[in-house]
């Protein structure tokens, strides 16, 4: 495992999230909608996820305790930091790059149908 992946695994949910709610409000869509496409990835509902941010729990146990990754994961395609992300062969980097790549949705205005590959 290289050590980008590391540094990765350590940050925590609590750190990242208001860089995501911060990115989405800049484009005029609200906070609320970050939770709604992260809860729809990962299982996770609102207070699981306010206790994820209040605990400062890493990315690495963000993901591994996800009560249900969605099923329609395997729909999230597209390029994010110039990977494409179906192909990302780490389990836990692609979960990352998925959570990136429905943020980056977002705040680029597709629709939540769209987002959320219904």
């Amino acid at each position: 495992m290289n050590s980008a992946t590391e540094r990765v695994k350590r940050m925590t949910f609590a750190s990242i999230h208001p860089l995501y709610v911060q990115k989405v409000e800049r484009k005029g869509r609200a906070a609320g909608d970050v939770d709604h496409v992260i809860s729809w990835l990962t299982g996770y509902d609102e207070a699981g996820l306010r206790d994820a941010i209040n605990r400062e729990v890493t990315l690495e146990e963000f993901f591994a305790a996800a009560p249900a990754m969605h099923p329609n994961t395997s729909l999230i395609t597209g390029v994010i930091c110039g990977v494409r992300v179906e192909e990302i062969e780490d389990p836990f980097m692609q979960q990352v790059r998925w959570m990136d790549k429905l943020v980056d949705e977002l705040a680029r205005g597709k629709k939540m149908e769209s987002i959320l590959r219904h």
